[in-house]
């Protein structure tokens, strides 16, 4: 029996990442896939775990040779999902979690239309900016084009986006409990 497809989104700071950790461990079967992106790595961030770390030049191979379910630049970086470690886990019977912005999940849909679209919210902009800032990774130039873009990524993925479940994460014990029901679901 095939595997089933979760795809997570949230503009970043929402917590989306602190979340999937601490819900993923309590199902087994659900393997987080590796997207390949070609922003450099943060700390304590390995290649082939947390991300496949290309090149632009690499990264543009990979599209031209069709090797991505989808893809698209984010923040000046390219993302994407490797088609060949979706086939695989699906034929293995695993299930298979996905962490994807807004825009790539409209393409994911087109080729995996039964993929659980689940989005992840911030309670507001405000906290929103907040988090990022706590983060102390981004520059303020970066994270004005954050903020903006979380704008725009949430009203597109509200207004146009294939999202069965949306959880805004202000609390994060009760937005785990919800997204733990949410799997349980399936």
């Amino acid at each position: 029996m095939p595997g089933k497809l979760f795809v997570f989104s949230a503009a970043s700071g929402a917590g989306k990442t602190t979340l999937i950790n601490k819900v993923m461990p309590l199902f087994p079967n659900i393997v987080y896939s590796i997207s390949a992106t070609t922003r450099g790595p943060r700390p304590n961030e390995i290649d082939g775990v947390h991300y496949f770390f290309k090149t632009k030049e690499e990264f543009k191979k990979m599209i031209e040779n069709n090797e991505l379910v989808e893809w698209n630049e984010v923040h000046g970086n390219y993302y994407g999902t490797p088609k060949f470690f979706v086939e695989q886990k699906l034929a293995e019977g695993r299930d298979v979690a996905f962490d994807m912005d807004v825009f790539g999940k409209i393409n994911f849909d087109k080729v995996y239309p039964q993929a659980i679209g689940i989005l992840i919210l911030p309670p507001n902009l405000e906290e929103l900016e907040q988090r990022l800032q706590d983060r102390k990774t981004e520059t303020r130039e970066t994270l004005k084009i954050r903020i903006g873009n979380a704008r725009k990524e949430t009203d597109f993925a509200l207004a146009e986006g294939k999202y069965e479940h949306v959880i805004y994460n202000e609390d994060l014990e009760t937005a785990a409990a919800e997204l733990k029901g949410i799997i349980e679901r399936y």
